[in-house]
């Protein structure tokens, strides 16, 4: 594979960064590309020319603004080969999952949003006045302004665009910088950009690192009028210190450690095979990702005998291989994360029910960041691998006896992003999910989302919420007009 050189893309054009460092495929380690890491007067260039675009941009009328949304979806789905290769290998995940949910959500979320914006309604009242006439408000939405935005590395293009979308729907102009570790996809974004003729400045993308780079300069920058972020919790408080100063709005959607409740009438087969998926897919790198399972005592033995036999029906391969199902971890680096917690699980008193290592292959891919997927049973609730966030393919299985217990072991965490719940019980699946202190609920499914519905989560998984009208909160700000009739 060639070595891309992928370059900031500032005022309509690409710019080479002060230095570069390496990009590596975490599947086999290879070279994949030298990435232009931005300099701060870049990152100046780049908020000014953000901000001289934005009274052009925000006055667009919508229909002509929301053209070039979907003509940037369309640009995605034109090169959606490439850009499925870039995300594969920048990530591992295995093509089934990236063909599948990331490129093609890259561009439903420019379609989404567009939608949105073309169909809103605009909230107003009529008011009794004390001289017995009446008055007219209604909120005017206006852009927030310049927007920074800072995403992830685990579904690089789905969350870059979910923030990237409604920011522009809206009527705001950005400044993004991608992850480090993933910066294919937004370089190829912005290549879309320059294609379509998206106004110079309206989209600037930088490459770089968070302290004393890219990440610090955007988020510690005096013309930018709010930060959405999605990431690592400590690295939102790291923000949010940046921030205050000049008490600017932020969106973080952060880490989670999430709990699925499987109650002993629930369709047995269903749960094993929905909370397989919700544990190890993208080998775990999902902040919606099961962690913790708590499961009625009746079918615990049976529960984590049937999901060992799906843990390690998972075929660890090369992520362009269609059979394929658990690609490697996004980099050494994180693997070495997920380790120390395999090893504090056995010190910590963890009956490991498979996995629980690093598989070998006697190829290329002994070079790649694979982990095997692991199952833990016997932790105590305090346990620091029951509290703290792994991020990798690993879940603890626990037995609960009462509904109330089940509820109260899901809600002992400073967490807050998600839950899953497994019954037939409709009237408790109704319950039980309304109990969780979690922004997203499901009930006998996991990961299914419409667009339109609130995603966010409470405590350190967060603040605030994006999706649909629940992102004007965040991208716009309402002003009140009082008209005396």
């Amino acid at each position: 594979m060639s070595v891309r050189h992928l370059r900031n893309f500032i005022g309509g054009r690409f710019h080479d960064g002060i230095r570069t460092f390496a990009k590596h495929n975490p599947a086999d380690g290879a070279l994949i590309a030298q990435v232009h890491e931005a300099s701060r007067d870049q990152v100046d260039a780049a908020v000014a020319a953000a901000r001289a675009a934005l009274p052009g941009w925000a006055a667009l009328p919508v229909g002509e603004r929301t053209a070039y949304l979907y003509a940037l979806a369309d640009g995605i789905e034109r090169r959606f080969d490439e850009f499925l290769q870039a995300e594969i290998a920048d990530t591992g995940k295995p093509v089934g999952w990236a063909s599948q949910i990331d490129i093609p959500r890259g561009a439903a979320n420019f379609r989404s949003f567009a939608e949105i914006a073309r169909t809103l309604d605009m909230e107003s009242f009529m008011t009794d006045t004390p001289d017995g006439r009446q008055a007219l408000n209604y909120a005017y939405r206006k852009p927030l302004g310049v927007v920074g935005v800072i995403s992830p590395w685990n579904l690089p293009l789905l969350l870059f665009t979910w923030k990237v979308a409604p920011a522009l729907a809206f009527g705001n102009t950005v400044v993004a910088k991608p992850s480090e570790v993933t910066p294919t996809t937004a370089t190829l974004l912005a290549e879309v950009a320059e294609e379509i003729g998206l106004p110079p400045g309206v989209f600037n993308v930088v490459h770089g690192f968070g302290p004393n780079s890219a990440g610090e300069f955007i988020t510690t920058h005096p013309d930018i009028d709010g930060i959405t972020f999605t990431g690592e919790t400590a690295t939102g408080s790291t923000i949010m210190k940046a921030v205050a100063p000049g008490v600017k709005p932020v969106s973080f959607e952060l880490g989670g450690k999430n709990a699925a409740l499987v109650f002993d009438d629930a369709d047995f087969d269903a749960a094993v095979a929905g909370v397989a998926r919700s544990v190890f897919a993208n080998c775990g790198q999902v902040c919606l990702c099961t962690e913790r399972v708590y499961v009625h005592r009746p079918i615990f033995d049976k529960f984590v005998s049937a999901l060992k036999i799906e843990a390690e029906k998972l075929v660890l391969g090369w992520p362009m291989d269609p059979a394929t199902t658990m690609g490697p971890l996004v980099s050494h680096e994180h693997r070495s994360k997920v380790q120390s917690y395999l090893k504090l699980a056995v010190e910590e008193g963890a009956t490991v029910v498979t996995g629980g290592g690093v598989p070998t292959f006697g190829d290329a891919r002994d070079e790649g960041a694979y982990i095997q997927p692991t199952i833990w049973t016997g932790l105590p609730e305090t346990a620091r691998c029951i509290k703290e966030e792994v991020f990798g393919p690993v879940c603890h299985i626990a037995p609960f006896d009462t509904e109330e217990d089940a509820i109260r072991m899901a809600n002992d965490t400073r967490y807050g992003l998600a839950a899953a719940v497994w019954t037939t019980n409709l009237t408790r699946g109704h319950r039980v999910a309304q109990a969780m202190n979690v922004g997203l609920a499901w009930v006998n499914c996991w990961f299914l989302r419409d667009l339109r519905t609130p995603f966010g989560g409470s405590g350190l998984s967060g603040i605030g919420r994006e999706g649909g009208r629940h992102s004007l909160h965040f991208y716009t700000e309402p002003t009140n007009v009082c008209v005396k009739l």
